[in-house]
């Protein structure tokens, strides 16, 4: 098998950071782009969130607790979620406006402007290397690459290297003031910012040194100015104050371009390339713009790829926030923290499936050093034990982004969602010290919290489907809304998996688990995304982007072997994608993510597809970075949900049974490197209408059935 699609070229020249390609470590990022005579680099940092609001105590609604109860079950759903608005208002002012969390900010750009305006323009990315290209054919080409080896971003030029280097803040208006001071000198520049409001960052400092043996550097106006040189060597990075560690000294890295690619690229690469997908492409490096108009399974090969390049590289001490490890403004949409309703767990869903697990590891890094915070939630929203995780963080967990219409201080499900991407590292990796040191004190807090929760007829009261309202209703307040049920469901059995069927741990949470409510089937046949008691009528909305209530058949949760269930998720599933044909759903793509995967794992191989064509045909540009809606808005969800919908369309892991190619709408194509549970390897996977071939590896000797298409017949 060749590499199959490992980079794109582009003739797409853009003035917008949000079109740039992009080069990243994880831990610093640069969004290359260019217009006119100039072409310029955005630098980013993981760590680089601006402090605005500072936190402040989440509202004591547990003394109201059975007021809102009471008032939930007759039905007042918008007073509730008011109710609440009022107690934290009385408790502290600055809830009277929304509070968001502190956003990711970008933390300047350097701009090399041309003494011309030359004709032509072509951009490039290497997925196997993260280099990046802009050039002028013949005049000057500028390549662009952040180092995992050094942590830094590595910048050269190479032609008629003739003008002016500036460095300055991102454009805009911060949302909190800040600081700035630039130096220039003859072999560098540096950007200081200071912020007003201390927070855990306190400011940062951007630092470029430029190296050049045949021409002339010289500080003049604010600009570095170069003369008559052939070659220019940048090495540039974003220090975030305080820093965590003291990083080398820029004058201390050789500016050995080719040298810094080439450490850089083996620790890249081997990230990159665990897993090699073909569906008929015809070129390694296609042109972007070409793929997007003819579409097809070139496409999906390409994006597939993209994909995965993009979370790589956004992937280093954190995870990927809404927008990445990039940022190229003071006001990211949502503030580009990580929102875990839905948004952080798309981004990282194709990590253990395409043999990354390590790079899942910063999630929950980042869970456990918030868990005083969760604790504090728990404590204070509703008197419980455990934790209570809410929609939106950044630098601390407190619950403090609600409103009446988005009243997410009732969305309960976030710790139990999360606990899943524990137990699943464990059950793709079999690392028992993961389990017992880490997994299991996350997953036991998580379910003390449903334990002193859950009313005496086992209610999510306070409840709420993630953005969505009952048909007719006037509040996303709720109770018991499916993915509550299902997301504790499956906590619970793991955790019964995780300590065996016999002992006393795995008693007490089975018992909780038999108390919890039952899934309802709508008269219509689907699966419906409310599960209301007695006295109440929550009718479902199909018109929506999320699709929560599928939560069931997003991963191995055992709800699939029930038929009627299964059946009604199926059916539920082809609701929900009719809405989504429709010209009017073109926002969020992650939902496409979460139907997708559903189908896949219910094996509606034509469904998968067709919410896999709508993601790769509408939600990518030219540079091949996702949006969030239709041509709007970068945002790298669905750069995680993508490959996982493909993995999930070739292989279905489930206990000791490992069924190929499940949903797999391509006549014929190849995939190597996918990883199944219990450390299960598909070495390569090869399908023709001919049959089907696979060579299969494990970690240890077991049991395992295989099935295929032709034998599941």
């Amino acid at each position: 098998m060749d590499q199959g699609v490992n980079g794109f070229v582009s003739r797409t020249r853009t003035g917008d950071w949000e079109h740039a390609l992009i080069s990243g470590n994880g831990r610093q990022g640069a969004l290359v782009y260019g217009t006119g005579p100039e072409m310029r680099v955005t630098l980013s940092h993981e760590r680089l969130f601006l402090p605005t609001l500072p936190p402040i105590d989440p509202p004591e609604t547990a003394r109201i607790l059975p007021e809102l109860r009471a008032l939930l079950h007759e039905g007042e759903f918008r007073r509730a979620a008011e109710r609440v608005m009022e107690v934290a208002v009385e408790q502290d002012p600055g809830y009277a406006d929304l509070r968001w969390v502190d956003p990711l900010i970008g933390a300047g750009t350097l701009t090399y402007t041309h003494g011309t305006a030359p004709e032509g323009y072509e951009r490039s990315c290497d997925f196997t290397t993260g280099l990046v290209t802009q050039e002028w054919p013949g005049v000057l080409r500028q390549e662009v690459f952040v180092s995992r080896a050094r942590d830094v971003v590595v910048i050269r030029l190479l032609g008629d290297v003739s003008g002016t280097l500036a460095l300055a803040p991102v454009g805009g208006e911060p949302p909190a003031p800040v600081a700035y001071a630039t130096q220039v000198a003859p072999d560098r520049l540096e950007l200081r910012a200071e912020f007003s409001r201390q927070g855990g960052v306190t400011g940062y400092t951007v630092e470029c040194r430029v190296h050049t043996e045949d021409g002339r550097l010289r500080a003049g106006g604010g600009v570095l100015e170069v003369r008559g040189a052939r070659e220019v060597t940048i090495l540039a990075r974003t220090v975030v104050h305080p820093a965590p560690a003291e990083p080398c000294p820029l004058d201390r890295i050789v500016p050995d371009a080719a040298r810094l690619l080439r450490d850089h690229a083996a620790i890249h690469g081997d990230l990159s390339g665990r897993v090699r997908l073909r569906l008929g492409g015809r070129d390694a490096r296609p042109r972007s713009e070409d793929l997007l108009a003819r579409g097809g399974p070139e496409l999906v090969e390409a994006v597939f790829a993209a994909a995965r390049y993009a979370i790589v590289s956004s992937v280093g001490e954190l995870p990927p926030t809404l927008q990445g490890v990039w940022s190229g403004t003071f006001r990211p949409p949502w503030q580009s923290g990580y929102t875990l309703d839905g948004n952080l767990q798309a981004a990282v869903a194709g990590l253990l499936v395409t043999g990354t697990p390590e790079l899942l590891l910063p999630v929950f890094d980042l869970l456990e050093r918030l868990l005083p915070d969760f604790r504090d939630n728990a404590r204070r929203l509703y008197g419980c034990r455990g934790i209570l995780v809410p929609a939106h963080v950044s630098t601390h967990g407190r619950h403090n982004h609600f409103h009446p219409t988005w009243c997410l201080t009732f969305w309960t499900a976030g710790a139990a969602w999360l606990s899943r991407l524990y137990y699943d590292y464990y059950d793709h990796t079999g690392d028992l010290g993961f389990l017992r040191e880490r997994a299991l004190p996350f997953m036991t807090e998580a379910a003390e919290f449903y334990e002193d929760f859950l009313d005496e007829h086992g209610n999510f009261a306070p409840s709420y489907s993630p953005e969505n309202a009952p048909s007719g209703g006037d509040a996303q307040a709720c109770v018991n809304a499916t993915m509550d049920i299902a997301a504790v469901r499956d906590l619970l059995r793991n955790l019964v998996r995780a300590h065996g069927e016999s002992s006393l741990d795995a008693r007490r949470w089975q018992a909780l688990r038999d108390r919890l409510s039952a899934y309802r089937i709508a008269p219509t046949g689907e699966l419906s995304e409310w599960a209301p008691p007695p006295g109440l009528t929550l009718e479902d909305d199909h018109a929506h982007r999320h699709a929560s209530h599928l939560y069931p058949f997003w991963y191995d949760t055992g709800e699939a072997a029930d038929p009627a269930l299964r059946a009604a998720g199926a059916e539920a599933v082809r609701r929900r994608l009719e809405w989504w044909r429709g010209a009017e759903s073109d926002e969020m793509a992650f939902g496409l993510v979460q139907l997708g995967l559903a189908a896949a794992n219910l094996g509606m191989a034509a469904e998968a597809s067709q919410a896999l064509d709508l993601l790769v045909t509408r939600y990518w540009r030219a540079n091949m970075v996702s949006t969030h809606n239709r041509d709007a808005i970068f945002n790298v969800d669905v750069c995680g949900g993508v490959p996982a919908l493909v993995a999930a369309m070739l292989v279905r892991s489930e206990g000791d049974r490992l069924d190929l190619l499940p949903a797999c709408p391509w006549p014929s194509g190849e995939v190597r490197g996918l990883r199944a549970r219990h450390g299960v390897v598909v070495e390569r996977l090869t399908w023709s209408p001919e049959g089907v071939e696979a060579v299969l590896a494990g970690a240890a000797s077991r049991r395992l059935t295989v099935t295929t298409p032709r034998t599941r017949r």
